[in-house]
């Protein structure tokens, strides 16, 4: 008799057992750690100059001291401005005149970005 309850109860606590829910806690998200240092000067100055020609303009003025790469293509004339900031960073900018293509300064935006690798 008193192997059948311990049989009984042994049973028993097997089968509460089995009916614990047990949940995985996931691994932690691991990120990859990018260090990413500001752009510099000269780097910014060169995608530029390449990002005007890139996009099928002559360049017809650069000057590195005062940051301005002077891009044309018949009527159509686009300077690119590059200029340090105080903090370090590299502030690049790029204006059109007289462009008959609307997409022009996008496209030349997003080949200097593709060149800084962005």
């Amino acid at each position: 008799m008193m192997t059948r309850t311990l049989l009984a109860a042994a049973s028993s606590a097997v089968l509460a057992l089995s009916a614990c829910a047990y949940y995985a806690v996931p691994a932690p998200a691991t990120y990859p750690v990018t260090t990413t240092t500001p752009a510099s000067f000269d780097r910014s100055f060169s995608a530029a100059t390449e990002a005007l020609r890139d996009q099928g303009l002559t360049i017809s003025a650069q000057d590195r001291a005062n940051g301005v790469v002077v891009g044309s293509s018949g009527n159509t004339m686009v300077t690119a401005t590059v200029r340090q900031q105080a903090d370090g960073s590299v502030r690049v900018q790029f204006d059109a005149k007289g462009a008959s293509d609307p997409t022009l300064i996008d496209r030349v935006s997003r080949s200097y970005d593709a060149r800084m690798g962005r």
